[in-house]
């Protein structure tokens, strides 16, 4: 893992998920896949409580406790009552702010190598490196901005018409093996 690399994913996300959803209309960013899944919105606001309350004081357990003590769960729906009703704007100014924050406290640590194999404990998964945990911080931004992209799409799939065959965003994906 080079962490050049995970550090510039997660200084671009907060312009990118910007100039996706900034401004926009209520349906885009209110759509989501059904019960149980999030919208546009929600992505952020889930971000926003990831950059609140796991990524950097989970680094810091690593940092400072080691496997010693367990990382706090992460409640993946904790945004729902504190970000009830921002605008998309003031979310995403929020979430810019925090996400460079957060940066500059990872970016002042100058983390080594060494220090990436340092390890925590992960509530569910067990034993995780602070190299995983930052490297699962990227992808985990990719992975949300992904699913924003598929639920804009989605939100025009019926319209697309006979074109949805050569648009694989609206195809179901199969299940893993």
């Amino acid at each position: 893992m080079e962490l050049s690399e995970v550090l510039a994913v997660l200084r671009r996300t907060p312009a990118t998920l910007r100039a996706l959803l900034d401004g926009l209309p209520p349906p885009l960013i209110e759509a989501n896949e059904g019960p149980d899944t999030f919208s546009p919105r929600d992505v952020v606001g889930h971000l926003i409580h990831g950059e609140e309350t796991d990524w950097v004081p989970r680094l810091r357990i690593i940092m400072e406790r080691g496997e010693s003590r367990p990382f706090e769960p992460f409640d993946r729906t904790g945004f729902r009552k504190t970000l009830a009703g921002l605008s998309m704007g003031e979310l995403l100014a929020r979430f810019g702010r925090l996400r460079a924050e957060n940066l500059a406290v990872v970016e002042g640590l100058d983390l080594r190598p060494a220090q990436l194999e340092r390890r925590g404990t992960h509530p569910s998964l067990g034993a995780v490196t602070l190299g995983q945990l930052l490297a699962t911080w990227a992808v985990h931004d990719l992975n949300h901005t992904s699913q924003i992209v598929r639920v804009m799409a989605r939100h025009y799939g019926s319209d697309v018409g006979p074109w949805e065959a050569y648009l694989g965003i609206l195809q179901t994906p199969k299940p893993r093996a």
